[in-house]
């Protein structure tokens, strides 16, 4: 830690701190362009200028300066910076009208109006007038991809979007090419820009350069209600905010939560919102002759009911989808009880979870904080730049860091970062090569297993294999199950699989009536003849197969609760209402018990919520995470690893869902980035 006075207060802060740190952690308010917490330093703007004290008589640019630089005053006291000097403001106002030369007057136009850094800052720190009166430079828009808007005209040549896309992202497709008033910002070849994290960028410029391409000119930030709330694309929990305007999402943004996200979001997570409002349920359909027709709730239950009083408790099942939040899981579990069937099942892939086993046999251990403080890493049977590019870009931001030892186990794929590649199945976890010592030499390590590897009957030999090899020094479990359903975790925490004499998903195929609780991700030809009850959200996969269709509530029509892939309970607010008839899916169920006679005890989400944090305590802790008992991994029984290869579930990162498969901007980034770069693969 370092003293040092700003503006006269002595205010004590790390010595790696830079002079713009320290000042806002003194209270003073420092404008900046270029300078990003998350990103190297750049010092290119120079809005951040100060005046040091001793120093040179010119203003020192505080984003480049270091607290460990400062000198003490010739008596030893503490170092002093000042920064609302007359020449602090002077230099700030050139600066500002510097950078307004070539900036367009297109403000009531542009998409950036009214959450612009260059609008506030030109307001706070800027004059009222400007000295030059030659013509503006222009500079040709470029098309980077179908996820960012371009309009170079305004760019200010922060690089926030350059560095990203290096540091964070790890593709180097975003330079700045040719000097002085030459000098633009573009792509290589002005190509689509290919990474998962690219929309990014939009949040990171300062000003209206770069703007999402598919929200432009939908709306003004201040018509907007803002949610905040998590998102459901993938496992991670990512902390988001959700913007509406009336019934409709209008844009996703990313909110800071250091555990998780950083202030990062994928671009599945950012775009995937106009999926929330085309091919959605907005009422009851039953089956008639082959063909869906409309109907009310009324006589929808009552089908349901008819094909239920003709079975037993053995011949109805349910499976829940990758989206499900805990309550409704919860309330489906509890009826299925009360018609005396076990057949259960949450994991749609095909994976060998048993909650038998413990937690911490399906939990990403170390957490995704944990990440930084590993030594080594083995990824086996995972892509987490797919399955979880948040995650993915924390791996990067490590090795990155600390030239992380890395090595892979399954598809070669690119990971953004550099690793061994050991082969592509459970054999080469038996012989490590080189790698082996270095696992064994960590105090730390952390091994990623992916739903990829645990498909196969040597599921539990696998896991106990991985264990072994991630036990660290004392305190330290570095197994970490790297989810990709955002409700698999709730739904192992709460039981969600076949109860004794219970059936597992794969052998449903001899059921006279299934439940799905928006389910599509698995062939549903399986399920046979079975009457098929779809409670779901879109037109997907379950419903073209379903008997009874009953509309439900997206995750931004609802309050629920989810737990990330690292056992983190989290809550899912509210942000809009859904359509037409569609209800909120414990609803739907609490009121097709009443008809079946076998009517749930609760009315709403209260008593439900109470019964749920009854049985499963450590839900009721919203934001924090369980430890799970590291013990019960020895119940894990050791065995054969077998020969097969590992393969990722996921073949299209933007199509994982019915929401993402009912987004028109998703469907063009697979048509670009997923189908056309198979194809150019073949050739």
């Amino acid at each position: 830690m370092k003293t040092i006075k700003v503006d006269g207060k002595e205010v004590e802060v790390p010595d790696h701190y830079t002079l713009l740190q320290a000042c806002e952690e003194a209270g003073a308010e420092i404008p900046r362009f270029c300078f990003h917490e998350r990103l190297s330093i750049a010092g290119n703007c120079r809005m951040c200028l100060v005046e040091v004290k001793g120093g040179p008589p010119k203003p020192a640019a505080s984003c480049a300066m270091g607290v460990r630089d400062m000198r003490p005053g010739p008596n030893g006291e503490p170092p002093e910076v000042f920064t609302n000097t007359p020449m602090v403001k002077k230099a700030r106002e050139g600066v500002m009208e510097f950078l307004l030369i070539n900036h367009p007057l297109d403000c009531p136009i542009c998409d950036q109006g009214g959450e612009c850094d260059l609008q506030d800052q030109a307001m706070a720190f800027g004059v009222d007038s400007s000295r030059y009166a030659e013509n503006k430079r222009a500079v040709e828009d470029k098309y980077i991809g179908p996820l960012v808007k371009t309009i170079m005209t305004r760019c200010i040549h922060c690089t926030r979007c350059v560095r990203f896309t290096t540091e964070v992202a790890g593709i180097s497709e975003l330079g700045l090419v040719g000097r002085g008033e030459d000098a633009e910002i573009t792509t290589y070849l002005e190509k689509s820009m290919t990474s998962e994290l690219q929309g990014n960028v939009i949040d990171l410029c300062p000003v209206g350069a770069l703007t999402s391409r598919p929200y432009a000119f939908q709306a003004r930030p201040w018509e907007l209600q803002k949610t905040e709330t998590i998102d459901v694309m993938d496992a991670a929990g990512s902390a988001i905010r959700v913007d509406t305007r009336g019934r409709e999402v209008m844009r996703i943004m990313p909110l800071t939560n250091e555990d998780v996200n950083e202030e990062w979001i994928s671009d599945k997570t950012r775009f995937v919102w106009d999926g929330l409002r085309t091919q959605r349920l907005d009422r009851p359909y039953i089956k008639v002759d082959g063909k869906l027709r409309p109907a009310s709730w009324g006589e929808a239950f009552q089908a349901i009911a008819d094909k239920v009083s003709a079975t037993s408790g053995e011949k109805i099942g349910a499976v829940a989808g990758d989206l499900s939040a805990v309550e409704e899981m919860f309330a489906a579990k509890l009826l299925m009880e009360s018609l005396g069937s076990a057949n259960l099942d949450c994991r749609q892939d095909g994976t060998r979870h048993d909650p038998s086993k413990g937690r911490a046999s399906y939990l990403f251990n170390p957490t995704i904080a944990g990440i930084e403080e590993a030594d080594a890493i083995l990824i086996v049977g995972a892509n987490p730049r797919w399955e979880a590019p948040v995650i993915n870009a924390r791996i990067r931001k490590h090795w990155r860091a600390t030239d992380l030892p890395i090595a892979l186990i399954g598809e070669h794929v690119d990971l953004t970062y550099d690793y061994a590649h050991l082969g592509r199945g459970a054999a080469s976890l038996s012989d490590l090569g080189e790698f082996a010592s270095v696992l064994s030499d960590a105090k730390k390590p952390l091994v990623i297993v992916g739903q990829g590897a645990l498909t196969g009957d040597n599921a539990e030999a696998l896991l106990a294999k991985v264990a072994e090899l991630a036990a660290g020094e004392e305190g330290w479990n570095g197994l970490a199950v790297l989810h990709t359903a955002a409700s698999r975790v709730g739904a192992l925490d709460i039981g969600f699989v076949p109860g004794e004499g219970g059936k597992p998903l794969s052998q449903m195929g001899d059921m006279d009536v299934v439940f799905l609780l928006g389910a599509d991700e698995f062939d549903v030809t399986q399920l046979g003849d079975a009457f098929t009850v779809y409670i779901g959200t879109h037109g997907d996969r379950g419903a073209h197969h379903a008997d009874v269709i009953l509309p439900a509530a997206t995750y931004t029509e609802k309050s629920g609760t989810y737990v990330n892939t690292e056992g983190r309970v989290q809550m899912a607010a509210r942000a809009g209402f859904a359509p037409g008839d569609a209800r909120e899916d414990w609803a739907i169920l609490r009121a097709l018990s009443d008809v079946l006679g076998h009517k749930l005890p609760f009315d709403s989400l209260q008593p439900l919520r109470a019964q749920l944090y009854e049985a499963v305590p450590h839900l009721a802790a919203i934001d924090s995470i369980e430890p799970a008992d590291v013990g019960a991994l020895a119940s894990l029984g050791a065995g054969d690893l077998g020969t097969g290869e590992f393969t990722t579930p996921i073949a299209d990162f933007y199509l994982t869902n019915p929401i993402a498969r009912a987004s028109a901007v998703m469907a063009e980034c697979s048509q670009r980035f997923v189908q056309g770069a198979l194809q150019q693969a073949a050739e």
